[in-house]
């Protein structure tokens, strides 16, 4: 009786979390609806998170990750517009839940750490769609080089202490990164630019 009654107030949750949260924010597409609609964030989170799972707010995860918070999540894959044929790369920021919105939705899927994705540690070399669970200061060389040219890049990005989603294309050897929505979105400092002194 307790597990059902967990259960159901959970999605009540995540209903909630489509009504007053996504679609009052203009995240309507019925792909993303459905997807955050059917994957329970509460499973991404350890167990004295689990009633906060669906907060309008990022959340803290042990060992430095997070779990971003819904919206963030409605505009990336908004933006990101997967289809069948994309063969994605997930820059998993530590909980987990995009890489399980997103893996039904394409053909073929590699997840990796910020740490590797920063340093370009990843297989894949056909990716037709980046995707960075969290805000970055720069998409360092070492990534972008493993990228293929017109590739497709979702992110969020920091600018000048603000977090907003960005979005872009692989085009020459430099990604472009447009700033779109301001997200609140925690920072992965594995993507941070290296700081010294010049003279």
């Amino acid at each position: 009786m307790i597990a059902t009654e967990t259960r159901t107030r959970f999605e009540d949750a995540r209903r909630a979390m489509l009504d007053s949260q996504l679609r009052t924010s203009g995240v309507n597409e019925p792909f993303v609806l459905a997807r955050m609609g059917v994957v329970p964030r509460e499973d991404f989170v350890p167990e004295e998170l689990r009633a906060a799972a669906y907060a309008d707010r990022a959340l803290a995860l042990p060992g430095g990750g997070a779990l971003p918070a819904p919206l963030f999540h409605g505009l990336l894959l908004t933006e990101a517009r997967p289809v069948a044929e994309d063969r994605a790369i997930v820059v998993d920021g530590g909980s987990g839940y995009l890489p399980a919105l997103l893996e039904p939705i394409v053909a073929a899927m590699e997840v990796v750490s910020a740490d590797d994705a920063a340093a370009g540690r990843i297989a894949s070399h056909d990716a037709s769609l980046l995707v960075i669970d969290g805000a970055i200061e720069h998409l360092p060389e070492a990534l972008s080089k493993r990228l293929p040219e017109g590739a497709r890049i979702v992110t969020g990005l920091v600018e000048r202490g603000v977090t907003r989603l960005a979005a872009g294309r692989k085009v020459g050897d430099i990604p472009g990164l447009v700033a779109l929505a301001e997200t609140g979105t925690p920072r992965l400092p594995a993507f941070d630019r290296k700081t010294g002194w010049s003279f």
